[in-house]
């Protein structure tokens, strides 16, 4: 009888630890399981923000709207400020916001609209107000890519064309080809953040002379009707100015 207790106390043990690293087994993997819900949770959400932040209509800029993008390392900070003069008639568009050094605003930033599109860059600052130089502008260029494929382009405007609703967008490799409605967005270089959107290809794959082709796109941004934009902080741009600058071009 005794022999028979303690076998089964030795069986009951083992069966016990069995079962309790099964369990502790399952526990990890559903520990797992929830952490992929939970990324996948903050995405969504993070994108939800974004997304609900680039939809209004209307800005309230006598308080800052911030918001941080905290699945790219707090990289990008939006900034609302209301427009207080823009030109869309002239070679050289230039607007006027009403947020300056004072709110952390330096040359060089980019500017998104509110709905939907790319702005410019800012230009000149005081200590309560910028310029922005528009894209509307000769010398404004942006990195930009096909959203389908990621190729690579410029944006440019008013390549003897005008229409403030129409860009081009240059320098795309002539292997690439695009069609009518492809969805031309920011690449993520320089200032801008990645996947802005910027436009839809109008008329593709015009040949220039230098092995690579144009396109022409209608714009998302309706600059006629602007009146908030957001500034987009970079948080790294001055390191990443700094540590480009060592390197000479052609070197």
């Amino acid at each position: 009888m005794k022999n028979n207790s303690y076998q089964r106390s030795v069986t009951l043990n083992s069966t016990n630890e069995v079962v309790g690293t099964a369990y502790e087994r399952l526990n990890v993997f559903k520990r797992y399981l929830n952490l992929g819900m939970v990324n996948d949770s903050l995405a969504a959400e993070n994108a939800k923000l974004k997304s609900k932040l680039l939809s209004l209509t209307t800005v309230d800029t006598a308080k800052d709207v911030k918001v941080i993008d905290t699945l790219t390392n707090q990289d990008y900070t939006y900034l609302a400020a209301k427009v207080i003069k823009n030109s869309i008639t002239l070679r050289n568009n230039i607007m006027t916001i009403n947020k300056g050094s004072i709110d952390g605003i330096k040359a060089g930033m980019a500017v998104i609209a509110p709905q939907k599109g790319v702005v410019g860059f800012i230009r000149d600052v005081s200590e309560h107000l910028a310029t922005i130089q528009s894209l509307l502008h000769k010398d404004t260029k942006i990195s930009v890519t096909l959203k389908k494929n990621n190729a690579l382009g410029s944006l440019v405007w008013g390549d003897g064309n005008f229409d403030i609703k129409k860009a081009f967008i240059k320098e795309v490799p002539n292997h690439i080809k695009m069609y009518v409605g492809d969805t031309i967005v920011t690449s993520g270089f320089a200032s801008f953040p990645k996947g802005i959107l910027v436009g839809r290809i109008s008329k593709p794959n015009v040949a220039t002379n230098d092995n690579f082709l144009s396109g022409e796109l209608n714009l998302f941004t309706d600059f006629s009707t602007l009146q908030y934009v957001y500034v987009v902080k970079y948080k790294k741009a001055e390191e990443q100015k700094a540590l480009e600058g060592i390197v000479k071009p052609n070197e």
